[in-house]
């Protein structure tokens, strides 16, 4: 005697299309939450200020990169290497930051 298969286990097809798909977000807040607690382990940090906090970097890793692919352009480059960015690291830092970089 055949076995059937029984209704709970045959599903039927889902609709394409028929539930978005979440937009994923880019964010630096797990990185930025993990370094504050290295720093100071009791302070927090607020929504407002992770925000400016993930603002800042999304800034400062658009003018390293601005800034390297300059320098790859002088130096008649197609390739950006890490060279390119440790110098202009240096540039955009001022001082000591530039030193610890």
């Amino acid at each position: 005697m055949a076995k059937t298969p029984s209704k709970k286990s045959a599903k039927a097809p889902k609709k394409a299309g028929n539930k978005r798909s979440k937009k994923r977000v880019e964010s630096y807040s797990t990185y930025i939450y993990k370094v504050l607690k290295q720093v100071h382990p009791d302070t927090g940090i607020s929504k407002k200020g992770m925000s400016i906090m993930n603002s800042f970097i999304n800034d400062i890793f658009e003018r390293i990169a601005t800034e390297a692919g300059k320098l790859s352009t002088i130096n008649k480059k197609s390739t950006l290497s890490s060279r390119e960015i440790q110098t202009a690291v240096r540039l955009m830092l001022p001082g000591e930051l530039a030193k610890h970089a």
